[in-house]
């Protein structure tokens, strides 16, 4: 068994894929491990780019755009490493990043998961984790309000950074999960084409007793959404729709319905001025039509 499997899964971001596979073999972990590249149906070549500048990859193409989740199951089943390395191809590992991530996990069985200081390009603080949503937090969240008093977000960028933290969502652009635990939750709800996925993930490790860990010593950077801003309009739709998914899996049939009453209160308030937490002129217009748009496809999520 090897001691690290990296998955990861791309569409359409061929540079910055390689980009993301220079920066894991320019600073790999110590041990051995191998590298899964599954290919969502690229049209831009970067199935081909990864084949021929990184041959000590394995290639997985998958005929179709598969999803986040299932597209990761793919490389998740091929895997045999102690610990897999979920890694978004718009990332780029710093040295040491992949090595005290397992080291951790190493020295602290008890942890299902880990994820690292998650940085924006100018090496900023990017949020890397969360509270697990709860109709409450997505309330508080939806209602702009964690400007005042956060509830559906950390503010890590005040917490100490020598040290772990617990937490209770690892996001899911790097996520170190061990085989143990992998085993014991089993792999990532296919329900979800795209988003929330991680969430779910998370959740039944915390409902088996795992601990899910914050490593800031760890760090990497992540150029944020580079597949998901190919198709903005349907990737917000898709947020929802995963979002409304997770409290029917989690509260029930009723919870999806109080769920889906705060996001039609919430459109309903932005649809006038296309107003949310941020954004003017044009990205205010999108935001309208986003909202506009999840009016429509609302009664059938």
């Amino acid at each position: 068994m090897k001691d690290l499997s990296i998955v990861i899964v791309t569409w359409n971001v061929r540079d910055l894929l390689a980009q993301c596979l220079a920066s894991v073999y320019a600073y790999p972990p110590a041990g051995e491990f191998e590298v899964f590249v599954v290919d969502n149906a690229s049209s831009d070549g970067s199935a081909e780019m990864a084949q021929e500048r990184f041959p000590q990859v394995d290639l997985i193409r998958n005929p179709r755009n598969a999803g986040f989740a299932r597209a990761n199951n793919v490389g998740l089943r091929a895997s045999s490493g102690r610990y897999v390395l979920l890694l978004n191809p718009d990332t780029e590992i710093l040295p040491g990043a992949v090595q005290t991530l397992l080291d951790f996990a190493d020295g602290h069985p008890e942890a299902g998961a880990a994820g690292p200081m998650i940085l924006n390009p100018d090496l900023t603080i990017q949020s890397s984790c969360n509270p697990m949503p709860t109709l409450w937090r997505e309330f508080w969240r939806l209602m702009c309000l964690d400007r005042f008093l956060a509830q559906s977000i950390y503010h890590e960028e005040k917490w100490d950074t020598g040290v772990a933290h617990p937490v209770k969502v690892i996001q899911g652009n790097c996520l170190l999960v061990g085989r143990e635990a992998l085993s014991d939750v089993g792999l990532l709800d296919e329900t979800y084409f795209m988003f929330t996925e991680e969430v779910d993930f998370c959740y039944r490790l915390l409902q088996r007793g795992w601990g899910i860990y914050w490593v800031p010593m760890a760090r990497i950077i992540h150029y944020g959404g580079q597949s998901t801003r190919q198709v903005p309009g349907k990737m917000f739709i898709e947020l929802y729709r995963s979002k409304v998914a997770f409290f029917r899996k989690t509260r029930g049939k009723w919870g999806s319905v109080v769920y889906k009453l705060l996001l039609f209160a919430t459109a309903l308030t932005r649809l006038p001025w296309g107003i949310g937490c941020a954004g003017k002129g044009e990205q205010a217009a999108q935001r309208r039509q986003s909202y506009l748009d999840l009016l429509r496809v609302l009664p059938y999520l």
